[in-house]
């Protein structure tokens, strides 16, 4: 079918090596934001060099008759309270998910190796029934350990974001004394750390995973990337607790945060008398930044696995056509490589001079990753890929050119641009569509909730298009596998994606920890400033998560299909429909147990907080401290308890409706939760993100309007609160975890699918 320019020798190399250039890359933009100094210092011992150590006078120049020494203390300590609150919450989470983990992989086993009654046989292969393949048993023992690799993985990219994020929330804030352009670059380099390690760590472990099971399976190329498909199980299924219990937690302190503190007690946001403010700054990082980098993560898995299986089974895989079947794995590289580029474009060589400066940067990222990108899959694509090969295609092998391949990719990375400016046009405070929602909360609460539930809505409609329009073009292309590599373009640029979502909530902790050391009113303006950047841009990393996820999943599907043996899904049929029903409820029923979660939690949260301010004497005063650690435990163990329900429901219901409905009825479930679910979870992040914007739009009176609908504690205020804490769980918490449940139970029903075709559809054979 024709030769490639890039030796089987030459892929070996450049994938480990782009890995390893990612790793250098995030710890030399570390070891830029450890040179902003916490303490030079040690206040306690050497208090006399505290004022000469390397912060030069600019510095203290802005800072009007405040003490050097004395803010850097305290900023010291409160990113001190706030690293301990997210590593304990952190690791009381991962001690439950252990232990599903270790469950979850002995399922795996015994499911997969029943499929042929645990013989070592080698047994007739799948899709060529000439040839022998690896045993079942081999299979079930691969997936189990690409499975735990995955979900090992996955825990450590969110512990690792959370880490750096809480290392460097508050540097910014004592960069932010220098002007917004330093803060805005340590916060920048920090979200990058994330973008990196991230990236290069999950290409660096599949690629060590292929390579160490091949060892094993030699030829039997079917065998092993179907074993692959537990990677991205393990991933996915990891980022599902950690977006749920991160949202929980950051949700309940945030909404019980504000409703006593701003709404009832008329008192500043992060205002350090507040009792739970500083669990509402732990949440930011659990929820923000461990679940979104787990989440990103798991995307990345299962479009890379989806792939794999697809090209395992076309001309790829039985030509053995090393450097062709690693062409997802390539395109992963590249990225890493553009987006290293890209950054330098925000830290190195332009500079930001003012405040309206930062969005426009940010949006840039998106724009230079994106063009360079396009150039990248280009040249991967021409000297990766032969001229003309073979995709399955639902029984048929489908001839495709390179050049069909490229527009594949290339039409799912530029969907992920449109999607991220539509997000961003509806979510912006720049935009008429928040103001018109700032606008309505002039005459109450109740207006507002109503414009911003119709600007969810009216939101999901060019998203929708851009998932359609890169579906169609990419099956009618290459298939399954068009839609797949459409997935991994989307995210091909996840380094530069996630250094721009991480960037928010290192920002929103800056100004948390700017309000609680008492620092200058116009360092809190400037901190202000990037947060409102940062929500806009977490906002745009929403939408690439919700777009993604329904790529990946769609691809997931096909794959799905293609190992079960259904030759087409007839929606006609009843055992089909019925599964299209129920999968079009279970985004409602998951919804609903993440919100009622965040509810009842936060109910617990705002009679703790109020008890505090009736009880603790000079509390409001200023004159005692808060007990902030009552409300971190308040948060810690109801997210914990209520993390498991929405989780089981997730995990348990392909295996409940595989095995007793079976894959029919499956793949009618599997198709309802990805239609429903990714226009809940759009709605649901750009509602939330709306409100959040129209409150600090309000806030901010930069224009004429915005004054006249202020200032903060007027009743139009108060209405832009109400809808933004309404706003909370819609945006942190039920949104973001959707497009989690629509591409776990595809994945999941995928690993699962050689048993489901054996042994499934119980009740269908007893009647």
């Amino acid at each position: 079918m024709g030769t490639v320019l890039l030796n089987e020798l030459a892929t070996e190399i450049v994938i480990p090596v782009c890995a390893v250039i990612g790793i250098v890359f995030s710890l030399i933009q570390w070891f830029l934001v450890s040179r902003v100094k916490m303490a030079h210092e040690r206040p306690a011992t050497s208090p006399s060099n505290s004022k000469k150590n390397g912060f030069n006078d600019s510095l203290i120049e802005e800072e009007e008759g405040i003490n050097d020494h004395s803010v850097v203390a305290k900023c010291a300590e409160i990113q001190n309270a706030i690293s301990e609150g997210a590593t304990s919450f952190l690791f009381t989470e991962y001690q439950y998910v252990g232990v599903f983990m270790i469950a979850f992989a002995i399922l795996i086993f015994l499911f997969l190796g029943s499929v042929e009654g645990f013989s070592m046989k080698s047994r007739p292969c799948t899709y060529d029934q000439k040839n022998l393949c690896k045993p079942a048993l081999a299979t079930a023992v691969f997936s189990t350990v690409s499975f735990l690799l995955g979900a090992i993985t996955s825990v450590l990219s969110g512990f690792l974001g959370m880490k750096i994020a809480t290392y460097a929330n508050a540097r910014t804030t004592l960069e932010a004394r220098k002007g917004v352009g330093k803060a805005f670059i340590v916060a920048f380099r920090s979200g990058a750390v994330m973008g990196f390690l991230l990236a290069a760590n999950g290409l660096l472990v599949l690629y060590i995973a292929i390579n160490l099971f091949k060892l094993y399976y030699g030829d039997d190329w079917e065998g092993l990337f179907e074993a692959i498909t537990g990677y991205g199980l393990g991933g996915s299924s990891m980022a599902l607790f950690g977006r749920v219990g991160g949202g929980i937690y950051t949700k309940a302190a945030d909404v019980g945060a504000d409703l006593v503190g701003k709404v009832e007690r008329n008192i500043p946001e992060d205002d350090p008398r507040n009792p739970a403010v500083i669990a509402d700054n732990v949440g930011d990082n659990v929820g923000d930044i461990a679940g979104m980098g787990s989440d990103l993560f798991g995307s990345y898995a299962e479009s890379s696995c989806a792939a794999l299986v697809v090209a395992s089974i076309s001309s790829f895989g039985i030509n053995h056509e090393f450097t062709a079947m690693l062409y997802p794995l390539l395109i992963s590289s590249v990225g890493i490589l553009v987006c290293l580029i890209t950054t330098l474009f925000a830290t190195d060589f332009f500079e930001i001079k003012a405040v309206k400066e930062i969005e426009p940067a940010l949006k840039n990222q998106l724009i230079i990753s994106t063009i360079l990108m396009t150039v990248g899959i280009a040249i991967v694509t021409w000297i990766g890929v032969p001229s003309s090969f073979t995709i399955y295609n639902f029984g048929v092998q489908k001839v495709v050119k390179n050049w069909q391949l490229f527009l594949c990719v290339a039409v799912g990375l530029w969907a992920g641009l449109i999607i991220g400016f539509v997000t961003e046009y509806y979510t912006s405070n720049a935009y008429s569509p928040v103001q018109d929602v700032a606008d309505s909360c002039r005459t109450g609460a109740a207006t507002n909730v109503i414009f911003g539930l119709a600007l969810g809505y009216k939101s999901v409609i060019i998203p929708i298009f851009a998932i359609a329009v890169s579906i169609f073009v990419s099956f009618s292309f290459a298939a399954m596998y068009g839609i797949a590599v459409a997935a991994l373009g989307m995210l091909s640029t996840i380094a530069t994606g996630l250094a721009i979502d991480a960037y928010g909530p290192i920002s929103d902790n800056a100004g948390g920890i700017a309000e609680m050391a008492g620092m200058s009113h116009r360092i809190r303006e400037r901190t202000d400033a990037l947060d409102a950047a940062g929500n806009t841009t977490a906002a745009i990393g929403k939408g690439f998560a919700i777009g993604s996820a329904a790529l990946v999943s769609l691809a997931l599907f096909g794959a799905f299909v293609s190992r079960a043996a259904i030759s087409t899904v007839d929606v006609l049929t009843p055992k089909v429909f019925i599964g299209l029903l129920v999968g079009a409820m279970l985004p409602y029923w998951f919804s609903a147990m993440t919100m009622k979660s965040v509810g009842s939690a936060a109910l617990k949260m705002v009679e703790e907080v109020r008890r505090q301010f009736n009880t603790i004497p000079g509390l409001m005063e200023g004159l005692a401290k808060p007990d902030y650690a009552n409300c971190v435990k308040i948060s810690t163990d109801a997210s914990i308890k209520e993390m498991i329900p929405p989780g089981a429901l997730v995990m348990l219901t392909p295996l409940i409706v595989g095995t007793f409905f079976g894959v029919e009825t499956l793949s009618g479930v599997l198709a309802g939760s990805l239609v429903s679910g990714v226009q809940i979870a759009i709605s649901a992040s750009n509602t939330g993100g709306a409100w959040d914007n129209a409150k600090k739009y309000i806030e901010a009176g930069a224009s004429e309007h915005a004054r006249s609908l202020g200032p903060k504690g007027s009743d139009p205020h108060k209405a832009a609160v109400i809808g933004d804490t309404i706003g909370d769980p819609l945006k942190d918490t039920s949104g973001p975890s959707l497009n989690i449940l629509i591409k776990l139970m595809a994945v999941e029903s995928l690993v699962f699918a050689p048993f489901f075709a054996t042994h499934g559809g119980l009740l269908f054979k007893i009647f």
